[in-house]
């Protein structure tokens, strides 16, 4: 009798495990241009990112909870700094238009400094450059004021800021696998692999004549595979 209790007891205890890991599902957005692992839905409301050079830009935060569990992307859209930065009325010290292309190239670590470093109350414990898919960025763990703890990775790619928080309550596995679930789409929604680092291409100037040029991406997506034979 005991042995069918066991045996019954280990059936209920390996059903378990994949109802359980369905809850998590692969989120892919095409139009903002990732993917990731969301356990369930997401939620989508729109937000606005005041810039570290007085821009405005539009941007949309992807939430979903598990249990005391909380997982975001937000996504900030910086393709149209110039405009937004050619309509401001700025003083004569801010005249160059370098600084939009400053404000995209340095919204990494603008973003890692008003969302972790400052964080009341809180403890930055790892705070480092980072990649993923060798597009670069920067990871922060932060321990909280009230013993959660919480990962954010920060990347640049194709002139949007991808946020990837995860915060967990205290005693619960790290949110790394969620973070690192990250992924980056072309514009035909295809995930993008480089071989090597990728760094952030800059809009091309199109209003400004004060400084010329602008950045460049390093790294070049792989070709396709070609199919098997």
């Amino acid at each position: 009798m005991r042995f069918i209790q066991l045996v019954s007891a280990c059936l209920l205890l390996g059903l378990s495990v994949p109802a359980h890991a369905q809850d998590w599902v692969e989120y892919i957005n095409r139009d903002e241009g990732f993917t990731v692992n969301f356990p369930g839905q997401p939620q989508v409301r729109e937000i606005t990112w005041p810039s570290e050079y007085g821009m405005v830009f539009a941007g949309r935060v992807y939430a979903a909870k598990r249990g005391a569990e909380q997982y975001s992307v937000t996504v900030i859209d910086y393709r149209d700094a110039e405009k937004k930065y050619m309509a401001l009325s700025r003083p004569p010290s801010f005249q160059q238009a370098i600084y939009w292309q400053i404000d995209i190239m340095a919204s990494i670590q603008y973003a890692a400094t008003t969302l972790y470093r400052q964080r009341p109350g809180a403890k930055v414990t790892y705070d480092a450059w980072h990649y993923i898919d060798l597009v670069e960025g920067h990871q922060l763990h932060v321990a909280n004021a009230d013993a959660s703890s919480t990962h954010g990775s920060i990347y640049l790619h194709e002139n949007r800021l991808y946020i990837v928080d995860g915060t967990v309550p205290p005693n619960a596995p790290e949110p790394g696998l969620f973070t690192q679930s990250l992924g980056f789409l072309d514009e035909k929604g295809e995930r993008v692999r480089y071989r090597e680092i990728y760094s952030n291409r800059l809009p091309p100037m199109t209003m400004g004549n004060r400084v010329g040029g602008g950045g460049r991406g390093r790294g070049q997506a792989p070709p396709p595979t070609p199919p098997q034979q």
